[in-house]
């Protein structure tokens, strides 16, 4: 009742999308293959000798499950919620759902709730896999329903978070990056406090509810947790109270304002004009006093040669709060600093493979990868919902200014998150933790996949004819890349084992990786080279990613500049050379 039609819809069509079950299927598939390659890295030269091994085993395949899927469902619900009303927004229907009879809680709780469908999908398909891993021991049937439980609790604060911005913002870029960001630093606000105020403070114990990770954590190791108990209570119910109502005051905060900020002012401002101008037209005025008096007070502004570029640059074209989202980013890297000073010279190896410093570059390149692939595919997208694309096809703008002019746009207006990795990378080499060649090295490698991420999301955007689509597949594409293989890598390299023994599940995470990876590229225009450089780039990507944290930085870069830059060169020549065939109004055949 509190959904409305908006739930009732996606119940009577998400089942029929072919999606629907490849998503079934192919989550519990990719849950399968980790447990198997876990399997092998820790059995395939040493079987086990007894109960205990196969407890220790079920144990750390459960943390290792438990901690990626919490991760993938926070971000996916996230990224849900927040599409789904930006969709709304970009093909201006939000203003036909706001003219019907649906109460405010039916717009933010069915949206919601609507958007959460496929995370609740893949909750669903997980209990049964990991109530298998019970059958091993080292962990109980508790610790299974209270994790689904967390899980469940997260997915509906990140989609209230989502909904919420989304409602009050109006451009997709803008809405997908405050929910990333605010996202990430409300998690770290949240540990700030603890740290300040002390985890046995009454503050501390609040604020440590609103933190699944610190949750999980606690449910994972009940014993660590709860050091002075004989007899551990393992649950997470403080933890899933403090989510659900912290989901419960974001929604009723946004279904508070809703009608408020949205329509936005720009359409009543659009329809005062309007009204103004027809009734002077019905007054009988002259045509000559009417144009002068409708004309625009604001001075003209000289338009460069490439009126793209200039538009991307020079306008707003992504919204008024474009420095907020970059604040947000330079508040997160300087915590990254601070947490840096804290870290003695002789700390333990993050993940026991990568320095501190390492590590905190990896996670600010990651997340301006993200940013700048974001801003990208929206880029297009925007135009595309905003019906003013094929008004610019119509012109005598060129696809080559068009594609460069959107890449330059995109470059420039995230430049600041761009450089500050790179001032990571110069403060290490300046501390002396490697030579002048490797900052050559990893520097050039990092604007490799800069421009990857932003062309990347300019092939999304032309592939896709839905928004929502083309920004789940440049993200994915970005996430399967760099941290997928990742996960993947840690499981794999850093084993005991012989890396013969995992062969087979090699291929199998990585050979998926791939097939997903060539259906995303090639969606409507198949393409020898992209079908190439879809098998290639998660191979090359697993050998980088490993030499990096090996120190070889020279094979970083040739393992980086070759494969991506043939991607780029695949995604950039169909776009300018077969401008039409790329955005799919005619076809070779013709």
């Amino acid at each position: 009742m509190f959904a409305g039609p908006l739930v009732t819809r996606e119940l009577n069509t998400d089942p029929k999308k072919i999606k629907h079950f490849g998503m079934r299927a192919g989550y519990a598939a990719i849950l399968t293959v980790l447990m198997y390659t876990a399997a092998q890295a820790t059995f395939a030269l040493a079987p086990p000798r007894g109960l205990g091994d196969l407890s220790r085993f079920g144990v750390f395949v459960f943390n290792l499950l438990a901690s990626v899927q919490l991760a993938v469902v926070i971000g996916i619900s996230l990224l849900f919620a927040a599409g789904s009303v930006s969709q709304e927004k970009d093909k201006r229907t939000l203003i036909l759902l706001l003219m019907t009879d649906l109460k405010a809680t039916e717009l933010v709780v069915g949206k919601a709730i609507a958007s959460l469908l496929p995370v609740f999908v893949i909750i669903a398909v997980s209990v049964p896999v990991f109530t298998s891993l019970t059958l091993l021991g080292g962990m109980t049937f508790h610790q299974v329903i209270w994790f689904e439980i967390l899980c469940f609790a997260s997915a509906l604060a990140a989609a209230s978070w989502g909904i919420l911005v989304a409602y009050r913002r109006v451009k997709t870029f803008q809405t997908i990056a405050i929910t990333l960001l605010g996202a990430g630093l409300f998690i770290g606000s949240v540990e700030a406090i603890i740290r300040f105020s002390g985890d046995g403070s009454a503050l501390g114990v609040i604020f440590s509810t609103l933190n699944p990770f610190r949750s999980l954590s606690d449910l994972l190791n009940p014993l660590a947790s709860q050091p002075t108990e004989a007899n551990p209570v393992v649950n997470a119910w403080p933890s899933a109270v403090g989510l659900f109502v912290l989901a419960i005051i974001l929604s009723a905060y946004t279904c508070f304002r809703v009608r408020v900020w949205n329509p936005t002012r720009n359409v009543f401002v659009t329809a005062e004009e309007n009204t103004t101008v027809a009734d002077q037209v019905a007054e009988g005025e002259n045509e000559e006093t009417l144009s002068e008096e409708s004309t625009p007070t604001r001075p003209t502004r000289q338009i460069w040669d490439t009126p793209i570029i200039w538009r991307e640059i020079c306008t707003h074209a992504y919204g008024k709060k474009v420095g907020l989202i970059k604040a947000a980013y330079f508040v997160f890297a300087v915590a990254c600093v601070f947490w840096l000073r804290g870290v003695s010279s002789d700390a333990p190896l993050m993940l026991g493979v990568i320095s501190a410093s390492g590590f905190a570059f990896v996670l600010l390149s990651l997340l301006s990868l993200v940013l700048v692939n974001a801003q990208s595919v929206t880029s297009l997208t925007s135009e595309r919902d905003g019906q003013t694309l094929e008004l610019l096809l119509v012109t005598e703008v060129t696809a080559k200014e068009f594609i460069f002019g959107k890449l330059g746009g995109v470059l420039f207006n995230m430049k600041e998150l761009i450089l500050v990795p790179l001032l990571f990378v110069v403060m290490a080499w300046v501390r002396g933790e490697f030579e002048l060649e490797s900052l050559i090295f990893i520097g050039l490698g990092y604007l490799t996949l800069v421009l990857f991420a932003a062309a990347l999301g300019l092939h999304s955007g032309l592939s896709f004819e839905n928004s929502r689509s083309a920004i789940f597949n440049s993200l994915g594409t970005i996430f399967f890349l760099f941290i997928g293989i990742f996960v993947c890598m840690m499981l794999i390299v850093e084993a005991r084992s012989s890396f013969t023994m995992q062969f087979f599940p090699f291929i199998a995470f990585i050979g998926g990786g791939s097939l997903g990876l060539w259906q995303s590229l090639t969606h409507k225009n198949p393409s020898r080279a992209l079908f190439l450089s879809a098998w290639i780039l998660p191979f090359l990507t697993f050998y980088a990613i490993v030499s990096y944290l090996l120190g070889n930085t020279a094979a970083v870069f040739m393992a980086v500049l070759f494969p991506f830059g043939f991607t780029i060169t695949a995604i950039l020549v169909p776009a300018i050379s077969a401008f039409d065939v790329a955005l799919g109004r005619t076809t070779v055949d013709r």
